[in-house]
């Protein structure tokens, strides 16, 4: 009990002196985040190098306790070789965060690293040995799991550290949950290893929250969700809920959430994964007319319900209904916040358009390579009449070498997609207005139908034949 409040008092102070020191050092070496209007509310250049402060303090921390005739209780009782083995590990995150916020690192490379940290984590001790009530049956499966795991949390705080005081308020607020689930439930390992960080976290958030004089930078972030991903690992391992893995996640929520939201809107407007937008949790609170202030103090209230239901599965026998609970609640809080990516998708789930647009592609990849082993402009013409109307197109007119043939019936209200070929030559489609067309699918078949037919243009024009099966003027 003494060492742990030691380390807790050690460990803020240390957090209060070290912060100011770094942040006036970052400013007059100039390692200043650099205003961005698109996505930071905060226009002032403010020193990204903070995390500096935050791991020297959690790492002296340990030192100043172990000068102390506190540490021969722990020793005695316990093993320090899972936290010795775990320095490399820490280290390697803390420098590829430190070289990030230096000389900034490609998305790859930093990836690189931490499933570099991520694997030396598991050679020490660090498994995910199950998930969702049931262990893994095979043990290989707790490597890439474990990896997983790390590699999510070590990116996870350091995608929503967005906004004064939002990475390192989560962080405590997850922090303290693991404290009060290893006191909880006797796990004197995990209390050892979340007490310094909390102090750290407190220590710096003096100097964090709203407004802010220093950030954390990849420096911190990347080595706060290094060490909570470790220590939501070593609360799984004692824990006697069936969940395991369940607690430590929702101790995470609001981080995990935003990663995971933000790699599926990514992936659905096919932009860079790894690339940086304006479309996390924070910038839909802002953009609702939240201060900063306000927007990092509801998350931090959402981030501590998500952890009081994490303490409550450990220790009672209603994880299954809580996680049904928090799943609904999560669900309508995302819709509540307007994701359009997501809107867009539903109502293709729910009006059966994503069968239609899935049809549509089978036709025009099976259109493609009908154009491309067509011997003539015939054979292409007579593949476009059996194709059009499967594509939701109504009639179809072809001008070929001075010569104009269609087929259907564009009677209804239609728009019309105009394909230039060769010379005065083009496809001309007509759509009904009361049908829905993909955007995608219509500038791919255009592009289709183009390179279908351009080829035909070398073959002299005395041997060209393209006949109508329907009028042709």
């Amino acid at each position: 009990m003494y060492s742990l409040l030691f380390l807790a008092i050690a460990s803020l102070i240390l957090s209060i002196i070290l912060t100011p020191v770094v942040r006036n050092a970052a400013l007059s070496l100039n390692l200043v985040d650099h205003p961005d209007a698109a996505r930071k509310p905060d226009y002032r250049p403010i020193p990204r190098v903070g995390g500096i402060a935050v791991a020297v303090a959690f790492v002296c921390s340990y030192a100043l306790w172990w000068l102390t005739p506190l540490h021969a209780v722990w020793t005695i009782n316990q093993n320090l070789s899972l936290i010795y083995k775990l320095i490399p590990a820490v280290g390697l995150i803390f420098v590829i965060g430190i070289l990030d916020d230096l000389l900034g690192l490609k998305a790859w490379l930093k990836f690189a690293g931490q499933i570099l940290a991520a694997s030396i984590a598991y050679s020490a001790g660090v498994h995910v040995m199950g998930f969702g009530g049931a262990a893994f049956t095979q043990v290989w499966w707790t490597f890439p799991a474990t990896v997983l795991w790390l590699v999510a949390c070590t990116n996870a705080i350091n995608l929503i550290d967005g906004v004064d005081g939002l990475a390192a308020g989560l962080s405590l607020v997850a922090t303290l949950s693991m404290l009060l689930g290893a006191a909880i439930n006797h796990n004197v390992l995990l209390a050892f290893a979340t007490v310094p960080l909390a102090g750290c976290l407190l220590g710096f958030l003096r100097y964090n929250f709203n407004p802010a004089t220093v950030y954390l930078g990849d420096s911190g972030s990347l080595f706060v969700g290094f060490v909570l991903g470790c220590c939501g690992v070593l609360s799984s391992q004692k824990s006697t809920t069936i969940l395991g893995m369940t607690a430590p996640i929702l101790a995470l929520a609001i981080p995990l959430l935003d990663t995971s939201l933000a790699i599926v809107r990514r992936f659905l407007r096919s932009q860079p994964i790894f690339g940086a937008d304006r479309g996390h949790i924070h910038h839909r609170l802002l953009d609702r007319g939240l201060t900063p202030r306000s927007t990092a103090l509801v998350l931090y209230g959402i981030g501590a319900l998500a952890a009081i239901f994490s303490l409550i599965m450990a220790n009672n026998h209603l994880e299954i209904p809580l996680v049904i609970i928090f799943g609904v609640v999560t669900w309508l809080g995302i819709q509540r916040l307007g994701f359009v990516e997501f809107d867009a998708v539903g109502r293709l789930l729910s009006r059966g358009s994503f069968r239609g647009l899935l049809s549509s592609h089978i036709v025009i990849d099976s259109l493609e390579g009908q154009l491309v082993s067509a011997d003539s402009a015939e054979e292409c013409w007579r593949v476009l009449q059996d194709s059009y109307e499967d594509l939701g197109f109504c009639r179809v007119q072809l001008r070929f070498r001075g010569r104009t043939f269609s087929t259907g019936d564009a009677s209804s209200l239609c728009w019309r997609l105009e394909i230039p070929l060769m010379e005065a030559d083009s496809i001309l489609l007509s759509h009904p207005l009361d049908t829905l067309a993909d955007p995608c699918h219509v500038a791919v078949l255009a592009d289709v139908l183009r390179r279908g037919f351009t080829p035909h243009y070398n073959v002299p024009a005395e041997s060209h034949d393209v006949r109508s099966v329907a009028a042709g003027a």
